[in-house]
């Protein structure tokens, strides 16, 4: 009799089992799982909305820059540009650059007895002049805390203009990237680095000049900047400043 009852018992968990296979649950599609859930605002509007809108408005950044790259020269620089916005995406303009003269500190300490490598010699870069077109990709708002919300932009730049020596201009180029962050509807600060390319004077003579030796040895006499020969030069600057739109 025990081996009917367990044939019963197993004869009626294969049939609930069918029965829970066959059976279909249905359950309501909003309801279910999903790979990404949208958050919900209070107020949806303000976050659509921009905050800064740019179009059709001038824009004045006054910024300081740094020569990552410079071994030689004074790495500091000071510029001043003015950019119209004639659209919510680009913006055009103009930008001036003055550069720090003087020589870096490795360059001071290659003068000291036992180097007596003059660099003051050599053409110095002197100021930038540009114009500028910037493609702004992206417009955000970050908030720090829940009472303050900060309105970015995204950028990058393309600029194209003279690269001006002691005694010659060379015509560069400069595409760069960078990142505002506005306070109020007129004011930001401004980050971006940007990468110069331009023809330069290679600081030591080569072996062609009818100097004899180099023309940065304090040993030796003074060349002209004619004896430098040049090649393209590469810079690395980085940018922060104060913006105004108006």
């Amino acid at each position: 009799m025990n081996w009917i009852k367990l044939l019963g018992l197993v004869t009626l968990a294969w049939i609930l089992a069918l029965r829970a296979q066959a059976e279909v649950i249905e359950i309501p599609q909003e309801e279910l799982a999903k790979e990404s859930v949208l958050p919900i605002f209070d107020r949806p509007v303000s976050v659509k909305n921009r905050n800064v809108a740019t179009a059709g408005r001038f824009d004045m950044s006054l910024a300081y820059g740094m020569a990552l790259s410079e071994p030689i020269f004074n790495a500091n620089r000071y510029g001043i540009a003015f950019y119209y916005n004639t659209s919510e995406d680009n913006a055009w303009g103009i930008k001036y650059e003055k550069i720090s003269s003087g020589l870096s500190t490795y360059a001071n300490q290659l003068a000291q007895p036992g180097f007596d490598l003059d660099f003051s010699r050599v053409p110095y870069p002197d100021s930038t002049l540009m114009g500028e077109w910037d493609w702004k990709l992206f417009y955000g708002k970050m908030s720090v805390t829940k009472n303050t919300v900060i309105n970015t932009s995204l950028y990058t730049s393309l600029s194209a203009g003279i690269v001006k020596f002691t005694h010659k201009s060379y015509p560069g180029i400069a595409p760069g990237i960078g990142q505002k962050f506005y306070f109020g509807q007129s004011f930001s600060l401004r980050f971006d680095v940007r990468l110069y390319a331009n023809q330069a004077p290679i600081p030591f003579l080569d072996s062609t000049s009818t100097t004899d030796g180099s023309g940065v040895l304090n040993t030796k006499p003074t060349p002209t900047p004619d004896k430098f020969s040049e090649r393209l030069t590469y810079t690395t600057v980085l940018n922060a400043g104060l913006s105004w739109l108006f």
